[in-house]
């Protein structure tokens, strides 16, 4: 028979222990997480130094683009002939063109990326939101940074800012819309084990698959 492959898709506020979880999944579950390594391995697929995605990655983080337009995602990638060939768009583009690669052979854990709304159409891919209350961030923010009350909240608020506007840009959708999420989880509330824990069940209820026993 054969084995079905899951992707775990994280989205997180920043604060509520949504890497940490993503880290614990990979763990319990044995199974790969997938971050900034898509930039390699974007790079890798299409040939450009992984310099210039990471530049194109960071310099668009620095402008009003994302809150101004859009360029929902559309599995085509651009042409090396382009000029836009090194763009944020293109960029984004292999990174989704990498996850449908990376499904057809194994399971995963990916975080952010917008990667629920890229491998929606697979059938195969679980869309996790991790979030917590404001003063459960902020403590863990403050604790994290080991600084004071300002600097945690504008950390927090900047992050969870440009998160909103790379999901928005490049799927029109609102980021804190419920809707878009099979699970909704509040970190300050079931603690990382026990968020972990209710992904596992819902992976096996929904897909069959069994990780971690």
């Amino acid at each position: 028979m054969e084995e079905k492959h899951v992707a775990i898709c994280i989205t997180r506020t920043c604060g509520a222990g949504g890497t940490e979880i993503g880290k614990m999944i990979a763990d319990q579950f044995g199974i790969s997480l997938y971050d900034r390594r898509l930039l390699q391995l974007a790079s890798d697929d299409s040939g450009i130094n992984e310099k210039l995605f990471a530049a194109a990655d960071t310099d668009t983080r620095k402008t009003l683009l994302y809150r101004v337009s859009k360029a929902v995602y559309t599995g085509q990638v651009i042409p090396p002939e382009s000029g836009n060939f090194t763009s944020d768009k293109n960029l984004f583009e292999y990174q989704a063109k990498v996850l449908h690669g990376l499904i057809e052979r194994e399971s995963f854990v990916v975080l952010g990326r917008a990667a629920d709304y890229v491998l929606a159409d697979t059938g195969r891919a679980a869309a996790i939101y991790i979030t917590a209350g404001p003063e459960a961030c902020l403590a863990r923010e403050k604790e994290r940074l080991q600084s004071g009350t300002f600097e945690a909240s504008r950390r927090i608020h900047d992050l969870n800012r440009y998160r909103s506007d790379y999901y928005r840009y490049h799927t029109g959708r609102r980021w804190r819309d419920a809707s878009n999420y099979d699970l909704c989880l509040r970190t300050d509330k079931l603690g990382y084990q026990g968020a972990v824990d209710l992904i596992r069940d819902y992976i096996k209820i929904r897909f069959g698959v069994t990780f971690g026993a």
